[in-house]
């Protein structure tokens, strides 16, 4: 790409960081600090209907965890609200819901609190760890880690396996996923930005490792969902399947180190590129191809394209390359669609194969995915200038 392309690129993505912040500051905290509390009951709702309403239905752990990290960093963007006070309300009221007597967080709990599903999952571990680091940024940091330590040395204790992997679930079983694996790599990386304890950087390192030796499949090197015990791939689809969104959000977690190791940075750019080359169709991230990189649904959930623009921005912010700031640029206008809602401040879930967005309900657990990518890309625009340009 030439200068004047990569102003171009540059100029496309501080349009959308504006749009974007705007939307979130004027609209989004706004409308779920509101509608997305439950102000009888307590707690966060599931998720609300494109009319504002919230449906009286059970609610998933890794809901109120996600909505503790979104809200606590509505002050980095500029929202004025009371964002100290619903995360030091949402946690004690997440501890007093899903925390099970061994320390570790039930899954699934009604909306009167009544619990539902008292299992364990690796997946809302990892999610209560990210909540109590984005908790510590606004309240008694060593409290919260000392929390989290507990809950980390919980989750070993309690799922770690004989090869260093973990279960997905409380209960004996030979799935091993990657996707709980993911998601605690990511809160062990924000813990080792911020806490204190060692342990932070051990657990990274050692998850980082696993990942790269385990979760690839061969020859192509994408990552796949489900394995068996000994590192078999699960036999019929869900061994088969491969998300170009988790190929993007594995990206950007090995990114993150600063800097990553040559191993680490080599896997990461051919995890950005397989989700870029085989899983944007139409200018969306579709959510699934098979182990041969054939797309096997066309359909594009809203996430994947929150981390498509994460990764890209990593990728970019690493090697300079031009035509990364472009795929950037394309990844964070692609986000719009989803956002053009009657009520400004909600979002829909996907879009059909045939480009269509259906009016169905906005799922809380989705703001994390956008205050995420919305956090990186404003990151990225503060700190980086196309080649040329003045210093001012």
């Amino acid at each position: 790409m030439s200068a004047s392309g990569e102003f171009a690129a540059h100029a496309r993505l501080r349009a959308a960081r504006a749009h974007l912040v705007d939307w979130l500051v004027a609209a989004v905290y706004p409308l779920w600090a509101h509608l997305g509390i439950d102000r009888v009951g307590g707690g966060f709702v599931e998720c609300l209907h494109q009319d504002g309403n919230a449906p009286n239905v059970a609610r998933r752990a890794r809901v109120p965890a996600r909505q503790i990290f979104s809200f606590a960093q509505a002050p980095r963007f500029g929202w004025e609200g009371d964002a100290g006070g619903i995360v030091a309300r949402g946690l004690e009221d997440f501890v007093g819901r899903y925390r099970r007597s061994d320390g570790l967080f039930r899954t699934l709990v009604a909306a009167d609190g009544t619990v539902v599903c008292d299992d364990a999952l690796l997946y809302d571990q990892a999610f209560a760890l990210l909540a109590l680091a984005a908790a510590a940024t606004c309240g008694d940091a060593g409290v919260c880690e000392r929390t989290a330590v507990d809950l980390r040395e919980r989750i070993g204790a309690c799922f770690r396996t004989a090869d260093g992997a973990f279960r997905s679930t409380d209960r004996a079983d030979d799935a091993r996923e990657a996707n709980p694996h993911m998601h605690l790599l990511e809160a062990c990386q924000t813990w080792a930005r911020i806490g204190a304890d060692p342990g932070w950087a051990r657990w990274c390192g050692a998850l980082t490792d696993l990942a790269l030796r385990r979760f690839a499949h061969a020859p192509s090197g994408a990552f796949g969902e489900s394995f068996t015990h000994d590192w078999r791939r699960t036999p019929g689809p869900a061994g088969s399947r491969i998300e170009p969104g988790h190929q993007f959000e594995w990206a950007w977690l090995f990114l993150r180190h600063e800097p990553p190791a040559e191993t680490t940075r080599v896997a990461a750019l051919r995890l950005y590129a397989i989700g870029a080359r085989h899983g944007v169709v139409e200018g969306v991230a579709v959510d699934a191809c098979d182990a041969d990189l054939r797309v096997t649904s066309r359909g594009a959930r809203l996430w994947p394209q929150t981390e498509r623009l994460k990764a890209a921005l990593a990728a970019a912010m690493l090697t300079g390359d031009e035509d990364l700031w472009l795929a950037a640029a394309d990844a964070a206008e692609s986000l719009v669609p989803y956002l053009a809602t009657p009520i400004p401040g909600l979002w829909f879930d996907f879009r059909t194969p045939a480009g269509a967005y259906p009016p169905t309900p906005a799922p809380a657990s989705s703001l994390y995915h956008l205050v995420g990518a919305i956090g990186e890309l404003d990151a990225a625009m503060s700190a980086a200038q196309p080649r040329g340009a003045s210093s001012g």
